[in-house]
């Protein structure tokens, strides 16, 4: 089902900007010759690079990808050398012009669809020997027929469906359709960077080869771009594994390093544990457990006051209030901390877990499973002149922590704080 409530604008930002700079420079007519001589190398160059880097990371489908578009740029380039140079196309332009209209899609829906599932190298083998037979078969069929292909290929199918905007084959534009919706469904299956910068890039191609012949460095700019899309969502998603927790995703303990050597001077860090979760755990299972911390994840980061929540390790969250102090922290510590414990959760099982927040409050209440609810004690300390380090705060607040265990958990603690805030939840 699809994954509506993980779809994120960042996913589709570096492709946009990616995408609209290729289409402001294929735009520009007189270049010096420092930037012609730059778009004559620039695919080589980032296949090389990206092709690399992918491959030491052992992203076989962002390699493939890659390798697919470069085949279409060093075909099609081959082309328009010559239409530059000569002032004509070659005899067998117009073939080689429509397979790479048919088979680029295609084959860039395939290998953006086919995730690696086996060995690595069985999985390399496979995706060769697919890229070897449609280019042993489409270079066959080029080689021994082409005014046949040519005629097959060119031929209007649906006249009906016919229009003059259409500047490539007829055939072309179910492919593109069809690979579309196939790399859209994906992403809302699965959103992540890769597959948001499938879908920019597919749109990139499908404005490029119209504008092969017309526009003198589309394809080498265009071809670049779409390679570039693919190894940026490599380094997104490879900030993303580093910087941010996969179950909850909230920013993970090296974000929360990173973040507390930016503080200054004033701030407020809070420590936050659930209630029992090792009970709780071993009562409902791992399953529920991940559920758990999820919803409390959620809860988190939705904190009022300037608050940001990270996943610290385990149960343990953190919340950063850059600039605060502690008397304008509380209020929304307290908050957040209501907001958990009045909460129920519904106990499912995996088949029958609502898809979506929608979906989850209209069974929220009805039969169909038992519910608990879960409560979180919170520590909290504010950057005095004695601390050295926000390490020196972060121990505080854990001390703070334990402070609000031992009153009863439920509740929110400042460090140094003999009575503790917040009530005690009984269920």
């Amino acid at each position: 089902m699809f994954r509506l409530s993980a779809v994120r604008l960042s996913h589709f930002l570096p492709g946009a900007f990616l995408l609209l700079s290729g289409l402001a420079a294929a735009y520009v007519r007189d270049l010096s010759v420092f930037f012609t001589s730059l778009f004559n190398v620039l695919p080589t160059l980032v296949l090389l690079l990206g092709g690399a880097y992918c491959a030491v990371y052992r992203r076989q489908r962002e390699l493939f990808l890659m390798i697919t578009v470069y085949i279409a740029y060093y075909l099609l380039d081959t082309q328009t050398d010559f239409y530059r140079d000569n002032g004509r196309v070659r005899e067998d332009a117009a073939v080689v012009f429509h397979l790479v209209c048919l088979l680029l899609p295609m084959l860039f829906a395939l290998f953006g669809a086919w995730q690696e599932r086996t060995h690595l190298f069985q999985d390399m083998v496979a995706r060769f020997a697919v890229l070897l037979a449609v280019g042993s078969v489409a270079l066959g069929l080029e080689q021994s027929y082409p005014q046949a292909l040519l005629g097959w290929l060119a031929e209007i199918r649906w006249p009906s469906l016919h229009g003059q905007w259409m500047s490539l084959i007829q055939m072309s534009y179910p492919v593109f359709f069809l690979a579309f919706v196939v790399l859209v469904v994906q992403y809302l299956r699965e959103p992540r960077p890769l597959h948001a910068a499938q879908v920019i890039g597919l749109i990139g191609i499908f404005w490029m080869l119209p504008q092969t012949f017309i526009l003198p460095f589309t394809l080498n700019i265009m071809c670049s771009q779409v390679m570039l899309m693919i190894a940026a969502s490599v380094s997104h998603e490879a900030y993303q594994m580093a910087f941010r927790d996969e179950l909850t995703g909230l920013p993970g303990r090296r974000a929360l390093n990173e973040r507390m050597q930016r503080l200054g001077r004033n701030y407020v860090l809070a420590m936050t544990d659930v209630d029992h979760f090792k009970k709780f755990n071993d009562t409902h299972g791992h399953d529920v457990g991940d559920q758990v911390l999820r919803l409390v994840a959620s809860k988190l980061s939705k904190v009022t006051g300037g608050g940001r929540a990270y996943r610290y390790g385990g149960e343990e969250f953190c919340l950063v209030f850059a600039g605060k102090t502690l008397e304008e922290c509380i209020p929304h510590l307290e908050a957040v901390r209501e907001m958990i414990a009045n909460y129920a959760i519904q106990l499912r099982n995996q088949e029958n877990r609502p898809q979506d927040d929608q979906q989850g409050r209209q069974r929220r209440g009805t039969a169909g499973g038992g519910s608990v609810s879960v409560t979180v004690s919170i520590g909290v300390c504010e950057r005095q002149p004695e601390h050295r380090t926000p390490e020196e705060v972060l121990k505080a607040a854990d001390q703070a922590l334990y402070a609000a265990k031992g009153a009863g958990r439920n509740c929110v603690m400042a460090h140094g704080q003999k009575e503790r805030r917040g009530a005690l939840r009984v269920a």
